[in-house]
C-alpha cells in the first residue's frame, strides 16, 4: 500500500534567509488574496469561476505590474494559486467554508513542489533562491520527498517534507474493539471502564496568557515594545498547542496499537461550540456559562483526536467507525430503554426501567461500541429514532454491550 507521510523539522536560517522567507511568504499571501478578489469579481459579473490555468495567466500580468513579485520563486506563487483552487473545490464539495482572505502574521507559509535537495547526513536542505539551510535533524526521512512546505510559528521557521513510499499491507496485532466517549470531565472514557484524564493545556496557561495579553494591550501598537510583548503571547500559544499535540499523539498511538476496531461519536464540534450571545433583539441566555463550556470544548482537541486515531489505525491495520451521537448517554445498555430520566446527573446513569446503574460516560461508550457494530455490519444509522418510539421496555434483561463476544462481532479491516 502507498503511504503519504510528512516529516517536520525546525529550520536554522541565517538573517538573510529568514528575511527572504518572510518576503516570499508575503508575496504568496498577496497573490492568494489578489486571486481570491479576482475570483469574486469574475463570479459577480460573469457567473463563472476561473480555472487554475487562467489564474496562472493573470499571475504573469501581476508580475509585470508588481516588479517585486519577480524576486519570489515562481513555483511558490503558483502553489498559492493551487491552494486557492483547492479551497474552492472543497467549498463546492461542502468539505470546507468559503475561502477567506489571508492576514499578515497568520499562517505564514509557502511551498516548493520541486527544485529542493535534502542532505540528511549533514542536516541541511537546499531551497530555490534561499540556498543551503541547516535544520534540526531529529529523525530519518522515509520515502521519496514530493514537496516541502516552509511555515512560521512562534517566531521560528519549520520545514514539513511530504514523502511517498510503498509499505506492506499492515497486519493488525490487536484483535479487540473499544468504544470511546469523549468529554470534558473525562477526556476519553472507554467501554471497558477505563478512562483518560483531560490535559486542559489552555486552562493551565490561561492566567499567564491573560497577563501577557494585558501587557501587550497597553503598548503602542506596532512599536518595538508591542512586538516584544506580542512574541511573549505567541510563545504561550505555541506552548499550549505543542503540549496538546504531544498529549494527543501519545494517547492515539497507544489506542491504535491496543485495539483493532475503535468506535467514536460523529460529533459536529463547530455546532457544539457556537456562541450563545444571540443578537441585540434576541439576546442569548446563560452566555457566560456557554462561553466557558465552549472554551473547555475547544481545549480538548476532539477533532484532532479523531483525525490522528483514523490514520494511525489505518497504519496499524485497524479501522475507525464514526457513529451518530444521538441518545448514547440516555440508552440503557442492558434493556435498551431510552429516557432522559435515565441520566440523573452528569456522571450517574440509572435506568428507570430495569434499574441498571453505571457511570454515564461508561454507558455512553458501551452504546457507541454497540452502535459501531451495527453500523459496520448492516449500515444502521444508529440514531435511536426507532427505539425511542418504543412504549414498553424489553421484558427480558440482556447482558450489557461490553459483555458481547468481541471476536464474534469483530469487523474485518480493509
Amino acid at each position: 500500500m502507498q503511504r503519504l507521510q510528512a516529516f517536520k523539522f525546525e529550520l536554522m536560517p541565517n538573517g538573510g534567509q529568514a528575511r527572504d522567507m518572510r518576503r516570499f511568504a508575503g508575496a504568496c499571501r498577496f497573490v492568494f488574496n489578489k486571486a481570491l478578489d479576482l475570483q469574486q469579481k469574475t463570479y459577480a459579473s460573469k457567473k463563472k469561476q476561473l480555472s487554475f490555468a487562467q489564474l496562472c495567466k493573470h499571475l504573469v500580468a501581476w508580475k509585470q505590474e508588481f516588479a517585486w513579485l519577480k524576486e519570489s520563486p515562481s513555483q511558490a506563487l503558483q502553489q498559492s494559486l493551487k491552494d486557492l483552487d483547492r479551497a474552492y473545490q472543497n467549498f463546492f464539495a461542502q468539505h470546507a467554508a468559503f475561502p477567506k482572505f489571508k492576514k499578515k502574521g497568520q499562517q505564514e507559509s509557502f511551498r516548493f513542489p520541486q527544485g529542493f535537495k535534502i542532505d540528511q547526513p549533514n542536516s541541511r536542505i537546499f531551497l530555490p533562491k534561499l540556498g543551503w539551510m541547516r535544520y534540526r535533524n531529529s529523525r530519518d526521512i522515509l520515502g521519496v520527498a514530493k514537496n516541502i512546505t516552509l511555515s512560521q510559528s512562534g517566531g521560528k521557521w519549520f520545514a514539513s517534507i511530504q514523502t511517498e513510499r510503498e509499505v506492506e499491507q499492515p497486519v493488525p496485532t490487536a484483535t479487540s474493539a473499544i468504544g470511546i466517549d469523549v468529554g470534558i470531565a473525562r477526556f476519553a472514557t472507554m467501554s471497558d471502564g477505563n478512562f483518560i484524564e483531560p490535559l486542559n493545556s489552555f486552562k493551565k496557561h490561561e492566567n499567564r496568557l491573560a497577563k501577557y495579553q494585558r501587557r501587550m494591550s497597553r503598548k503602542v501598537k506596532f512599536s518595538k515594545n508591542w512586538h516584544k510583548a506580542k512574541r511573549k503571547v505567541q510563545k504561550v500559544h505555541v506552548t499550549i498547542a505543542n503540549t496538546r499535540k504531544d498529549f494527543l499523539h501519545k494517547k492515539t498511538a497507544e489506542i491504535s496499537k491496543n485495539f483493532r476496531v475503535v468506535a467514536v461519536e460523529d460529533l459536529q464540534i463547530k455546532n457544539m461550540s457556537k456562541s450563545a450571545a444571540g443578537t441585540a433583539d434576541k439576546p442569548g441566555k446563560n452566555v457566560a456559562a456557554k462561553s466557558g463550556l465552549n472554551k473547555a470544548i475547544q481545549d480538548q482537541g476532539w477533532f484532532e483526536f479523531r483525525r490522528q486515531l483514523e490514520y494511525k489505525l489505518n497504519w496499524n491495520g485497524g479501522i475507525l467507525i464514526a457513529v451518530p451521537p444521538q441518545y448514547t448517554s440516555q440508552t440503557c445498555p442492558c434493556c435498551g430503554h431510552i429516557a432522559k430520566e435515565n441520566r440523573q446527573t452528569q456522571a450517574k446513569f440509572e435506568c428507570v426501567a430495569c434499574d441498571y446503574a453505571n457511570n454515564a460516560d461508561v454507558v455512553g461508550a458501551m452504546n457507541i461500541l454497540a452502535r459501531g457494530y451495527r453500523v459496520a455490519a448492516c449500515g444502521e444509522d444508529g440514531s435511536g429514532s426507532v427505539r425511542k418510539n418504543r412504549t414498553k421496555p424489553v421484558s427480558m434483561k440482556q447482558e450489557p454491550a461490553e459483555a458481547t463476544s468481541v471476536s464474534a462481532m469483530l469487523v474485518e479491516a480493509p
